[in-house]
């Protein structure tokens, strides 16, 4: 035995799971670093509603429904921005350009996550939270993603619309 063949992997160096890699994905799709910044302005917001802080169930219930409605949106977006995203090298690796996710992986997903976030919004907050959220899903998925992005200049400013509207 070779002192190569006795050595260990290092943990460190190991390729992901397929589990791993395929959670990985998915959760890529949603790009929850866009979702931190939805929901950094939904504290303050909750709190000037309630005038004070709103219940700690309240809090975490409205942030998990945000968090699925705006992963399914940009879910939504990630399928039909999937030609243009092979184009430019920023957006290259995305699951759906890689092949990680299949395009109709991902449309059960974005569907899965706008049903369960609107059900979630609509159970334990008001039927307004999730009215607002389908509407902002709508929104991003449709109008911005596959009017304004594609049709004007100023997509930037009319893709902000729907974190506005949320808070």
């Amino acid at each position: 035995m070779t002192a190569l063949s006795t050595r260990r992997a290092d943990p460190e160096r190991r390729p992901p799971s397929a589990l791993r890699a395929r959670v990985t994905a998915y959760v890529a799709l949603t790009k929850p670093r866009i979702i931190e910044l939805l929901l950094v302005t939904t504290v303050p917001a909750m709190m000037l509603a309630a005038r004070g802080w709103p219940s700690l169930s309240l809090l975490l219930l409205t942030l998990l429904g945000g968090t699925l409605a705006a992963g399914a949106a940009n879910v939504f977006n990630c399928y039909v921005d999937r030609d243009i995203d092979r184009l430019m090298q920023r957006t290259q690796k995305r699951p759906l350009v890689t092949g990680q996710v299949t395009p109709r992986a991902a449309l059960v997903f974005g569907s899965v996550l706008t049903v369960t976030s609107i059900v979630l919004l609509a159970l334990t907050t008001t039927p307004l939270a999730a009215a607002l959220a389908a509407a902002a899903i709508f929104y991003y998925a449709v109008l911005y993603t596959m009017v304004f992005k594609r049709h004007t200049r100023r997509s930037t400013e009319w893709g902000g619309v729907p974190g506005r509207r949320r808070c």
